[in-house]
């Protein structure tokens, strides 16, 4: 189990960082290739340098991005990057400017980029940074973050090799590729095993690699196969990652162990703390037909009952929230609550409506009666 663990956690295990864990990993590899393989459609990739699991999710979520990047810029220069470091050697030395001038020249018909303008710069900064976070490149004399007051410095770095790993490999051509969702679609050219093979895939890698499942309709094909095997999903799931699959009318989780890995909900966080309370008043008032589901188990709510919910909430036990969340402006707090929600797949958006989603009600929280007076004491 620590071998697919670690795969899931980890963008790659490189030896020269943490030898151990890749002696792990790479003993425990044999115990949850063909769980990838077959269960999830996902390549090990494993040499003497690193070992990486290319996840390949079911379907794309806003949530999936590199959280360092804020502009689509930044993965633009990024791919530029990545070009550029395919036709260096491992250990070759470039300098700042060499990398500066082809990226001007590989962006130019595609997102030209000014270097005197300091959002472009920081986008840069953002790229190098993440660069070598990853160890895609080492720095050896000068610093990126300098670059956002201008380009006139100079920065040595060094290809570490490991850019041709990045990039994720496809069983298919890319070439008539015109949109995200042309990932998702199943293969039109394939028998019924291929497309048997495909929903399978499908359904584990949203299981394994999303917060929820869920499904509209009766005969959605996903749901259909998700309740006929639940308990084999159930095995393989609980045997290779740990954890517990639970399975409604219209949705599915696989809720992990409390020693898991990653970033979950909740986890010790002002933000996922408040919204636990918040789920919790959801609930409430769904159980006093305030609110009510629909048949797929969503619950419309307008906006601004959505947030004068929130607000109500935070009057009445925001003595237990940090400063910041108690005094944030009531916009800013419903945005951040929003988003948070909707990265957790709690929450979508319909028009000038919000369809709260039956994974908000998967955790909930309350504080003990007398936090109110504990908080008092001490003012």
């Amino acid at each position: 189990m620590e071998a697919a663990r670690a795969l899931m956690e980890h963008c790659w295990i490189d030896k020269k960082k943490d030898k151990e864990l890749y002696a792990r990993v790479r003993k425990g590899l044999s115990g949850c290739q063909k769980f990838f393989r077959e269960q999830l459609g996902w390549t090990i990739i494993h040499n003497e340098r690193i070992l990486k699991l290319e996840k390949i999710p079911a379907h794309a979520e806003s949530y999936m991005g590199i959280t360092e990047f804020t502009e689509i810029r930044d993965y633009c220069m990024f791919c530029a990057v990545l070009i550029f470091l395919e036709d260096k050697e491992d250990q070759e030395q470039f300098l700042l400017s060499e990398l500066v001038d082809v990226l001007e020249l590989q962006l130019k018909e595609v997102l030209p980029v000014d270097w005197t303008r300091f959002t472009h710069r920081k986008s840069l900064v953002r790229v190098l940074q993440f660069c070598e976070g990853t160890g895609l490149v080492e720095v050896y004399e000068g610093k990126s973050e300098g670059l956002g007051s201008g380009m006139e410095q100079e920065v040595l770095y060094e290809n570490t090799g490991l850019s041709r790993y990045m990039a994720v490999n496809f069983s298919h051509g890319l070439s008539e590729i015109q949109s995200w969702k042309d990932f998702e679609r199943e293969p039109a050219d394939g028998d019924g095993t291929d497309r048997g093979h495909y929903r399978i895939n499908r359904v584990y890698r949203q299981l394994a690699a999303a917060p929820a499942l869920y499904w509209d309709r009766a005969d959605d094909p996903d749901g259909i196969y998700l309740k006929n095997q639940r308990q084999w999903i159930r095995k393989n799931l609980n045997d290779h990652l740990g954890g517990q699959l639970h399975v409604h009318k219209n949705a599915a989780f696989f809720v992990m162990e409390e020693d898991c890995f990653g970033e979950r909900h909740p986890r010790e966080a002002m933000l996922p703390e408040l919204v636990l309370i918040f789920c919790q008043r959801i609930r409430e008032k769904v159980e006093n037909g305030v609110w009510e589901r629909r048949a797929d188990e969503r619950i419309p709510v307008p906006w601004e009952e959505f947030k004068q919910t929130l607000l109500t909430c935070r009057e009445e036990t925001g003595a237990a929230w940090s400063k910041e969340y108690r005094e944030m402006e009531e916009e800013k707090l419903a945005a951040a609550v929003h988003s948070y929600m909707k990265g957790w797949m709690m929450l979508e958006e319909a028009g000038e409506q919000l369809l709260i989603c039956p994974a908000a009600g998967k955790a909930v929280g309350r504080y003990p009666e007398d936090f109110q007076t504990k908080e008092n004491r001490h003012e």
